[in-house]
């Protein structure tokens, strides 16, 4: 039997919904993190997985990876009762609606009271979120399910262009696969950088440190209701928002401009400037990832005449340089014969 002190408990919340591809995954990333620890050190500390699902009442335990260790965690925040930490994995559904969140939401805080760290993938941050605990606080989700926690939640302090966002007792993740990054954080957490960097390499992933807006396409919001600013969307979507001027924007939708600017801001999320330059961008980013053109002739085909100005937009809005954004997502490689450093290569990655 393994000794309570060398075992941390995690415990995978089975809500309603669940995807259970991601409460697999996850389990087989920590037990593959055992194994590479044990691997490197026969004494190393462990992580004991669980699952937990509601039953009647009562949250209880399901599944458990150390069934012979029944006591295992005393010595850790959990005291025995419940997880060190607990993870909110992923669903591709809709949200879970607020009464079905309810009953998790109580042990979620009273294992937060005694000392749990707590995490949430993609849309488990609705149920994470129904704690209270995220109030006045950062968190990410999902881009797509953005909007839908913001309304439901609108004290969250909510960031969905950060994949992850760690406070220390809770951390949240926002992409659909980001149970990779929320999990190598905590296997860095606890077992270790380098068990974390081996455990990603037998994955094949990326250690922790991406960004959900290096992958995001910008999403207008077209259901606001106010017609002459979508009149304006649906001209600036067809123009590519090329030598568009806010004088232009103004008359199209037959508004005086002070108005126009306050309406397209409460309609959209942005100021018509920042708009356009997610449509340019979004369009850059398609022609990086479908084109060997060069990255000058890429920012004059979206409307930037200086390529210097549009690196610095499209880096603020994606995360990335053009170059690197290239890299990670384009096809130059392929269409160039694979690892070619080439001249052109070379060219094509100012």
């Amino acid at each position: 039997m393994t000794a309570a002190r060398d075992l941390i408990e995690i415990g995978l919340v089975l809500y309603p919904g669940v995807q259970e591809a991601a409460v697999l995954g996850l389990t087989d990333l920590f037990m593959l993190a055992n194994r590479l620890a044990v691997e490197r050190s026969p004494d190393a500390l462990r992580l004991r997985v669980s699952h937990w699902r509601l039953q009647e009442s009562a949250v209880i335990r399901v599944f458990d990876s150390e069934p012979g260790d029944s006591e295992a965690g005393d010595s850790g925040p959990s005291r025995g009762d419940g997880p060190a930490m607990i993870i909110l994995p992923p669903t591709l559904l809709q949200p879970i609606p607020r009464e079905a969140a309810a009953p998790y939401a109580g042990w979620l805080r009273d294992r937060h009271t005694a000392g749990a760290t707590l995490g949430s993938v993609c849309a488990g941050a609705f149920v994470l979120a129904e704690t209270g605990l995220l109030s006045g606080r950062a968190a990410t989700t999902h881009w797509a399910y953005r909007d839908a926690l913001a309304l439901r939640f609108p004290d969250i302090l909510l960031d969905a262009d950060r994949l992850v966002i760690d406070n220390g007792d809770i951390i949240t993740a926002g992409g659909y696969m980001a149970w990779t990054d929320l999990g190598l954080k905590l296997v860095d957490r606890v077992l270790g950088s380098t068990v974390m960097v081996d455990t990603a390499r037998f994955m094949l992933v990326d250690p922790p440190g991406r960004e959900q807006r290096f992958y995001s396409p910008f999403a207008p919001r077209l259901t606001h209701g106010d017609e002459p600013i979508l009149k304006v969307q649906h001209w600036l979507q067809a123009n590519g928002a090329r030598d568009v001027t806010l004088g232009a924007m103004a008359d199209h939708a037959r508004l005086e401009e002070r108005t126009f600017l306050r309406r397209f801001r409460s309609a959209t999320g942005l100021k018509p400037t920042e708009y356009c330059q997610h449509l340019r961008v979004g369009k850059a980013r398609e022609m990086l990832e479908t084109t060997i053109r060069s990255i000058d002739q890429i920012a004059w085909e979206v409307g930037y005449d200086d390529p210097g100005s549009f690196r610095k937009v499209f880096a603020r809005i994606t995360g990335l340089v053009p170059g690197d954004y290239r890299r990670r997502f384009g096809v130059e490689r392929a269409a160039l014969g694979g690892d070619d450093r080439s001249e052109t290569v070379a060219r094509l990655e100012q």
